[in-house]
C-alpha cells in the first residue's frame, strides 16, 4: 500500500505542469530594452516600386503584404512569430549565434533537410506549462544538436542560427522563433486528404498544425506580470470571428486546452462554436444547440474591409455576407477530422 501510495505520489509530482518562466532563445535581449531595430531581423520590402527594409516586418503578427483598402493600408501576410538577429558572425559573414531552449521540455522534432519546409533546419520542442503542451519552435539552423526525444533544460542549445529556407539570404540570417498550441492528433490524415501531392514531412509537427501567439507580447507581459498564464494572456485578445464545427469525438482542441471550454453543460453538444482571433488563435469554445454538417461562420466582426484580407482568405465577403471560404471551410475541418 505504502509503495502504490508513494509511486502515486511520484507520479503527480512528475505530471505538474511547468511554470511559464521563458527566456530569450539567444543572447539579443534588445526586445527587453525596447530597442526593436536591434533585436528583429528586417525583411526586403518592395511596395509599388519602392524598396525598403522595414525591421517592423520580422515581428509577430500582420505585418507582411501590404495592400491598399478603403480603410487604409491592411497587411496581408501573417508571421507567426519574431525573427531575431544574430550578434555575431565570423569573418565570412555566418551568423555564430546559438540558440537554446526558452523552457525545459522534450524535443518532438528535428528537422534537418532544410528543403523540406519554409522554416529550413528547425527544432520543436514540446513544454508543459498549466497542465497543457505547448510547441516552441526555432526555424533556419544553420545546424542542429539534438534529436526527437531528447529532455532538454531551459537554456540548452538546440543548434545554431543560420539562413536556411525560403526567401533568405546570409545578410538575413536569424532564428524564427514561435510559441504555438497544436491544433490536431488527426493532422496527417486531414493533410494526406487535403493536399495528396504535397508530402507532409514532419509528422504533427508541421506548422500548418501548429497556431503561433503572440510571443513578443508575451515576453513583454511577462517581465510586469511574472505570475501570467497562456489562458489569462490569450484572455485579453479581440475575437475578429466564430466559426461552429460539428460535434466530434475528435475534437482534439477541446482536449489539449481545457481552460478554452466554456459553459460546457451535460451531454454532448449539437455543435461547438469556437472564437478566433485574427491571426487564427482559438480563443475559447462554446457548446452551440444549432446542428451543422460542415464547418459554418458564425460571427465575423463588423467592419468595411473584406473579411479575406483580414483572415488569409479563410473568409469571404464583409458583414452579414461573410461566410466561410473553400480555403477556410478545409482548414477548418482539421478541428474535427
Amino acid at each position: 500500500m505504502r509503495a502504490a501510495l508513494l509511486l502515486s505520489l511520484i507520479a503527480i509530482a512528475s505530471s505538474r505542469a511547468e511554470p511559464l518562466n521563458l527566456v530569450l532563445p539567444t543572447d539579443n535581449d534588445a526586445l527587453l530594452r525596447g530597442d526593436g531595430p536591434a533585436f528583429y531581423q528586417y525583411i526586403e520590402r518592395d511596395y509599388h516600386g519602392e524598396k525598403s527594409t522595414p525591421w517592423e516586418g520580422g515581428r509577430y503578427g500582420f505585418v507582411r503584404n501590404p495592400v491598399e483598402t478603403s480603410a487604409g493600408i491592411i497587411y496581408t501576410r501573417l508571421h507567426e512569430g519574431m525573427d531575431i538577429k544574430p550578434l555575431q558572425r565570423d569573418a565570412s559573414g555566418e551568423p555564430l549565434d546559438a540558440v537554446r531552449a526558452i523552457a525545459p521540455g522534450v524535443v518532438v522534432h528535428a528537422s534537418s533537410v532544410a528543403g523540406y519546409s519554409n522554416y529550413g533546419r528547425y527544432v520543436v520542442v514540446e513544454h508543459r506549462f498549466d497542465g497543457c503542451k505547448y510547441y516552441s519552435l526555432y526555424g533556419h539552423l544553420s545546424s542542429i544538436s539534438v534529436r526527437p526525444g531528447q529532455h532538454v533544460q531551459q537554456r540548452d542549445q538546440l543548434g545554431v542560427m543560420g539562413h536556411t529556407g525560403e526567401g533568405l539570404n546570409q545578410a538575413r540570417a536569424h532564428v524564427h522563433l514561435e510559441l504555438n498550441l497544436m491544433l490536431s492528433r488527426q493532422f496527417e490524415a486531414w493533410h494526406a486528404a487535403s493536399f495528396k501531392n504535397e508530402p507532409n514531412h514532419h509528422g504533427l509537427y508541421n506548422g500548418l498544425n501548429l497556431v503561433g501567439i503572440d510571443i513578443a507580447r508575451l515576453y513583454l507581459a511577462l517581465q510586469k506580470r511574472p505570475n501570467l498564464t497562456i489562458p489569462e494572456f490569450l484572455a485579453e485578445e479581440e475575437t475578429l470571428y466564430r466559426v461552429l464545427v460539428p460535434a466530434s469525438r475528435n475534437f482534439d482542441l477541446a482536449k489539449f486546452y481545457p481552460w478554452m471550454v466554456r459553459d460546457r453543460g451535460d451531454g454532448e453538444p449539437a455543435s461547438w462554436e469556437v472564437s478566433f482571433n485574427r491571426a487564427g488563435v482559438p480563443l475559447r469554445i462554446q457548446p452551440n444547440a444549432k446542428a451543422v454538417l460542415e464547418p459554418e461562420l458564425s460571427y465575423m466582426k463588423p467592419g468595411s474591409v473584406d473579411g479575406g484580407i483580414l483572415t488569409m482568405d479563410r473568409i469571404a465577403g464583409r458583414g452579414a455576407n461573410a461566410h466561410l471560404s473553400e480555403k477556410g471551410t478545409q482548414f477548418m475541418r482539421l478541428l474535427i477530422w
